[in-house]
């Protein structure tokens, strides 16, 4: 089986098999056998998927500095933990678009694993093609790490509200251009009901379709923040995919875990800023202007202290908060 000593974007096809097949093995696993009825997931379920997702991405980082080094399974480890924080400002966004669509609980849970399907797709791309433009051009990592320290920036400057998804362009874009029905329809993304003109039986797409589009659309722009990030730590595409992955895939278990709670970590997204500027000037300090070389464990416990930091401050200043509650809307 020489084949399998292959190596596709710099690693044998054998790693790549394997962790494809972990991958599929996990989604199979949750779709197949643990949630194959629609019922509400409860958050003592949801905390031990969680704990089961972040231990198996753990768990394969051992698998990296078997055979890849320490150096290697540091920077996957340090990009898991960027993606997986990144992850939770994507869970207020979720929580909202949900709450417009008024997406019965027990049905959530299908739209985030169709969510999270998509999400894979996307994020090999974007990353396929993010690692094509590093190896052509290697400047691009510093245009990335502007970028990372730039969005900092914003993001502790710029006080952001709630979106309005009623004024969205896409969904006013598919309102206009599509048939949809005003209600739902159980777990169906798509119906067929007769034309109201001719009677003839036509499709339809549900609210349920249009919850699952603005949870793809939200992982693209989250990714636009992501995707430079984890470059910044690492340009080796195997390290940037099966972290990003690994992160990703225990999303829709967190969601059910820290949707009604996610008022509490108000001052994350100041962690994250912060986070994203030291990941951005790091790359100017070490590799640009090479002032300081700080060690892969070093750059891994500075995030992990950033993280901390701000969670353990926001729950302190919102310790006597209530939830915000998200305008619900029509189709």
């Amino acid at each position: 089986m020489a084949f399998m000593t292959i190596l596709w974007l710099g690693k044998p096809l054998w790693m790549w098999l394997v962790f494809m097949v972990v991958v599929g093995l996990l989604l199979a696993l949750d779709l197949g056998v643990l949630h194959r009825k629609h019922r509400v997931v409860g958050v003592r379920e949801s905390l031990l998927l969680s704990a089961g997702y972040i231990a198996m991405g753990l768990l394969f980082g051992v698998v990296v500095w078997w055979q890849l080094g320490a150096d290697a399974a540091m920077r996957y480890v340090t990009g898991f933990v960027v993606e997986k924080s990144l992850a939770l400002d994507n869970i207020f966004v979720i929580a909202l678009i949900f709450g417009f669509f008024a997406v019965p609980r027990q049905y959530q849970h299908r739209v985030l694993f169709w969510g999270i399907l998509g999400a894979i797709v996307m994020r090999g791309l974007m990353i396929g093609g993010g690692a094509v433009l590093v190896a052509r051009f290697d400047w691009i990592l510093y245009v990335f790490a502007a970028f990372l320290v730039l969005s900092g920036i914003r993001m502790l400057l710029v006080r952001g509200e709630p979106a309005d998804l009623s004024k969205n362009p896409l969904l006013r874009f598919m309102r206009n251009r599509f048939r949809i029905t005003e209600e739902p329809h159980g777990e169906h993304f798509l119906v067929k009901l007769p034309d109201p003109r001719t009677g003839r039986m036509v499709r339809y797409m549900t609210p349920l379709f249009l919850a699952l589009v603005s949870v793809e659309v939200a992982d693209v722009i989250f990714a636009v923040d992501s995707i430079p990030a984890i470059f910044a730590i690492t340009s080796d595409p195997y390290l940037i995919y099966t972290s990003n992955i690994f992160a990703i895939l225990g999303l829709r278990a967190l969601y059910f875990a820290l949707a009604a709670v996610m008022h509490r970590f108000a001052y994350l997204k100041h962690a994250l800023a912060v986070l994203l500027i030291f990941i951005g000037g790091k790359v100017f300090l070490t590799d640009f202007l090479g002032i300081v070389h700080i060690p892969e464990i070093w750059s891994l416990a500075i995030t992990f202290a950033i993280l901390l930091t701000g969670i353990l401050w926001s729950l302190w200043r919102s310790r006597f908060s209530r939830p915000h509650q998200p305008k619900k809307g029509s189709t």
